[in-house]
């Protein structure tokens, strides 16, 4: 077995096939190519189980992304996979990071829609080091938390009932493209990837190896070991968070209630996070939600004082009365 294999095996063991559908996004280039061949040889002879790929087409860049369908429907029929094919209703004139953003909303709304349709336990993507890498970089470039240096997670909840996987945050893609050649396997170049209007591109042909050259050799190394302590220092945390949020935070109504006498002994840090939480939970915004907001929240936890409703970004409202603090969020 090769080192590629070896380590697929490690993160998505075959004892997985039991009774399960996988489906793994495939877009046609070298990572996803990989992950698809090395799963396929991982399930070989398991009876149990199915193996489906899945393919989205943005339809951004005419001829080159039907190829790429054609090359990823090919691919599935020569491994006797069956392949769940979607596409974008239409392209968008878009471009940049905002265009990346949504082409990458719409990939995972058809795959979380192909699961539920297919009965998918698994939704694998071909997230490399490497991708963990530039992730971890462009966070810190952009200002984050100590939970965005823990970079790209393993695994999350895509959908009540089906998990988001990827398997190969610890492959590189240099070890990618030796086992695709040690198969002889042929991949698309998507010709997106050299466009200087993608933030990831600039990081990953120009910043990444200029640092790499004038400061710091091991800086890939340096960064995924910062990411495996960010990712320790969240699961510590979540550790200490899940009993506050069983026993002291309450959806009443549309509102969500903290016990205040309870909490306001703790750490800031950790009633930052413990709002975090909140937020992630209930699927609120949490983009304009800076230090300085987390700091303010916190603080109405720990002041024994009633206040004047505070608004905060995406429409949410904090009101202190007594010992509770009371959230709610207004849509327009």
């Amino acid at each position: 077995m090769t080192e590629f294999l070896v380590q697929l095996a490690a993160t998505f063991p075959p004892a997985t096939w039991r009774d399960v559908t996988v489906l793994v996004a495939v877009s046609g280039g070298a990572d996803s190519v990989a992950l698809l061949r090395g799963l396929s040889q991982l399930k070989s002879g398991a009876a149990e189980g199915r193996l489906i790929a899945a393919h989205f087409n943005h339809r951004l860049r005419g001829a080159e992304s039907e190829a790429d369908e054609a090359f990823v429907r090919q691919l599935a029929q020569d491994l006797n996979l069956p392949l769940e094919a979607g596409r974008s209703q239409a392209p968008t004139d878009s471009t940049g990071d905002g265009l990346e953003a949504a082409a990458r909303a719409a990939r995972y709304d058809f795959l979380t829609e192909a699961a539920h349709h297919l009965g998918a336990r698994y939704v694998v993507t071909a997230h490399t080091a490497d991708d963990q890498v530039e992730t971890i970089l462009h966070r810190f470039l952009r200002g984050t938390g100590i939970g965005g240096l823990a970079g790209i997670p393993r695994a999350r909840e895509l959908s009540p009932g089906i998990s988001l996987l990827r398997p190969l945050l610890a492959v590189t893609r240099t070890e990618v493209l030796d086992y695709l050649t040690l198969l002889q396997q042929p991949f698309r170049e998507d010709s997106s990837n050299a466009s200087p209007a993608f933030t990831r591109n600039r990081l990953r042909h120009k910043l990444l190896p200029h640092l790499e050259k004038e400061f710091a050799p091991a800086l890939r190394d340096s960064l995924l070991r910062l990411s495996k302590l960010a990712e320790e220092n969240q699961a510590f945390l979540a550790s200490q968070l899940e009993p506050l949020l069983t026993q002291h935070v309450h959806v009443r109504g549309k509102s969500v209630i903290l016990d205040c006498e309870a909490l306001a002994h703790l750490h800031r840090h950790l009633l930052r996070e413990l709002f975090l939480r909140i937020w992630s939970d209930h699927h609120w915004p949490q983009q304009d939600m800076t230090l300085e907001k987390w700091d303010q929240l916190a603080a109405l936890v720990q002041q024994p004082a009633d206040t004047a409703p505070q608004s905060l970004p995406g429409g949410i409202r904090a009101e202190r009365q007594r010992d509770e603090l009371r959230l709610n969020r207004s849509v327009k």
